[in-house]
């Protein structure tokens, strides 16, 4: 059974002021939460390699079209061996990549989304021109992202293969993961919520985003800023669709972003980081990102790795 959440539309006006950090790490800031992961932070992070383990949280780059991938990506063959002969050859390829949507594994930058003609920080939208983002792009990752991942699965502590679409998950879950777990989600984490979603897709298929997506409600994100997360994943895209509030049709996107300047992983791949995670009883882990260096990009596919 789908949850129905009772937040209005002025809670959650309340909530978007609250949580706001314009201006927390300076006017000109354009990294956001990542200012949360310290030197001592990565160390702490590195620590928890014990084994040398990694488990890869990226989907393939999605090549065909489907319900949830309306811009494949494109890959071309522009030197193949079946056409080439003598003693000395090669081959070579062509990547073309829109990464936002619903099927790439990719890291939203701040300047994605804008909320009353203003991004993170109080920057005006229109800092984001046709020849690329001039605050807020992807390059406040420039040098990689690394801290302690922490992963909760919401559908395995419910007990199902995946949550139904349109299914909430409350703050209240979030706390419960952790303590059937044994893990708590500190300041500057990266917090990675899993719905089941590789589940349902390897079972029904794809579907489309507008038939409903399980996520976070509105009601998680007081609870992310007092547990000062860094950087927030999910297998879907962090937000439930429908929101289940008036006026706010993706929370997490508008208010993560915009006003917290949280930047989100969005369609990542966590069943294998589940089952290696349940296999070890072990819930945080070493986990690194690097988004590519795409000066003025709005987002850039990644492939995270969790290092046990």
């Amino acid at each position: 059974m789908v949850a129905t959440g009772s937040l209005s539309k002025t809670d959650v006006d309340a909530i978007a002021e609250q949580v706001r950090n314009w201006g927390r790490w300076g006017d000109d800031d354009e990294r956001g939460a990542l200012n949360l992961i310290t030197d001592a932070k990565r160390a702490q992070a590195a620590a928890l390699v014990q084994e040398g383990v990694v488990v890869s949280c990226a989907l393939e780059l999605p090549v065909r079209p489907g319900p949830d991938n309306a811009n494949p990506v494109q890959h071309h063959i522009t030197r193949g061996g079946d056409a080439q002969g003598g003693n000395f050859g090669g081959s070579a390829d062509y990547f073309a990549i829109a990464p936002h949507g619903y099927a790439t594994t990719h890291l939203d930058a701040l300047c994605h989304i804008f909320v009353d003609g203003k991004m993170y920080n109080g920057y005006d939208q229109a800092e984001v021109r046709s020849d690329g983002a001039q605050k807020n792009s992807i390059m406040a990752g420039k040098d990689g992202i690394v801290s302690r991942g922490v992963l909760l699965d919401i559908a395995r502590l419910r007990g199902v293969d995946w949550l139904e679409l349109g299914e909430q998950i409350t703050a209240d879950d979030l706390s419960a993961a952790e303590t059937a777990q044994g893990v708590r989600v500190e300041k500057g984490d990266i917090l990675l919520v899993a719905t089941g979603r590789d589940a349902r897709r390897a079972s029904e298929g794809a579907w489309s985003a507008a038939d409903g997506l399980a996520g976070l409600y509105a009601d998680c994100l007081p609870w992310l800023h007092e547990r000062g997360v860094a950087t927030l994943g999910c297998d879907g895209v962090s937000d439930v669709a429908p929101s289940g509030v008036d006026g706010w049709p993706m929370p997490m996107h508008q208010i993560a972003i915009v006003a917290m300047g949280v930047h989100l992983i969005d369609n990542m791949r966590l069943d294998g980081l589940s089952a290696a995670c349940a296999e070890r009883d072990r819930w945080a882990f070493q986990f690194v990102l690097a988004p590519l260096r795409l000066d003025k990009g709005t987002a850039s596919p990644v492939n995270p790795l969790a290092i046990f």
